[in-house]
């Protein structure tokens, strides 16, 4: 009777310690519009919107179209392949809907522009395979919609949209505040905004990253400066983390090293969900195995530091 009671305790606090050590994947990391209540109202699909400093205009029906890029800048960026700007119904959706016709991407999926198309066609294919797919508990569109398009993706087609983003140029859209408090938000298109009013709240251990512009957003303006709010002391950190890992693989100031991508002036938030995926184990191409000793003696607020660095850099 001892010797089971003994055995109990042991396997109590086996149980324990590894629930202690279990690594949380923080819910605020991955923004969500609550649900519509009720049937939507159809998007309309005849009054032009316009926006400032832009001689296009498109209907809300074309802004909310997966399958239609709405181009506010064409003369900014060459001529768009066919699945960039079109994608292929029912299953492969335009690419630049999500990663916009400049490749910039928004804070809630990847910035293209520049990265290797090598590296493109590898980050698909491992969607494709299963060995990346989201850390979100309970799913995120943005991740989900590109799993389920890789499925259907042609080997053309993913070669002809990987040699578009990478001959284009990558511009920094996020300014970085080390801050202590932050404004009380909304989730607006995948991403926070702040709400009317002065309401403000304890920033806490987050990065929040938001839109100054919310009609800008929802329009799919390109061109948008976000802003991530980090913790004070956070990029200080943050380099020193880097400087002791980072550059290893990435370069001194994280601009990448041939199929490796580079971080500088990228989304903090879209990099910490990097870090988060390699952490669980959503992120497990073979390409990627190195990140996985690097990340498995971090905590969330080490990934935060190094997200905030990495963001602030040109």
């Amino acid at each position: 009777m001892r010797v089971l009671l003994a055995l109990a305790l042991c396997l109590a606090s086996v149980v324990a310690t590894a629930q202690s050590t279990r690594f949380a994947v923080p819910d605020w990391l991955f923004p969500r519009r609550p649900p519509p209540s009720g049937d939507p109202l159809p998007a309309d699909g005849v009054k032009l919107i316009h926006m400032p400093n832009s001689d296009a205009a498109f209907t809300a029906a074309q802004l909310g179209n997966l399958f239609f890029v709405p181009d506010w800048h064409p003369a900014t960026h060459g001529p768009m392949p066919e699945v960039v700007a079109r994608g292929r119904p029912p299953d492969v959706y335009a690419c630049a809907y999500c990663h916009m016709p400049g490749g910039q991407g928004r804070p809630e999926n990847a910035p293209l522009a520049g990265l290797p198309a090598q590296y493109i066609i590898q980050q698909v294919e491992y969607f494709k395979s299963g060995a990346r797919h989201g850390a979100a508990v309970g799913g995120y569109l943005p991740t989900d919609g590109m799993i389920r398009l890789s499925k259907s993706l042609s080997a053309a087609d993913l070669a002809a949209a990987a040699d578009y983003f990478a001959a284009l140029r990558m511009t920094k859209r996020t300014r970085v505040i080390e801050t202590v408090r932050v404004p009380k938000t909304d989730v607006v298109g995948w991403t926070y905004a702040s709400k009317t009013g002065t309401a403000t709240e304890a920033l806490g251990q987050r990065i929040l990253e938001l839109t100054k512009d919310t009609q800008a957003h929802e329009h799919r303006a390109d061109g948008l400066l976000y802003i991530a709010y980090v913790p004070m002391g956070s990029i200080g950190r943050g380099s020193s983390v880097a400087q002791s890992t980072c550059v290893t693989c990435h370069g001194d100031k994280l601009q990448g090293v041939g199929v490796i991508p580079p971080l500088a002036g990228r989304s903090p938030t879209y990099i910490l969900r990097q870090l988060v995926a390699f952490r669980t184990g959503a992120r497990a191409g073979a390409a990627g195995a190195p990140m996985k000793p690097v990340v498995e003696a971090m905590k969330i607020n080490n990934m935060i530091d190094v997200a905030a660095y990495a963001g602030s850099l040109q």
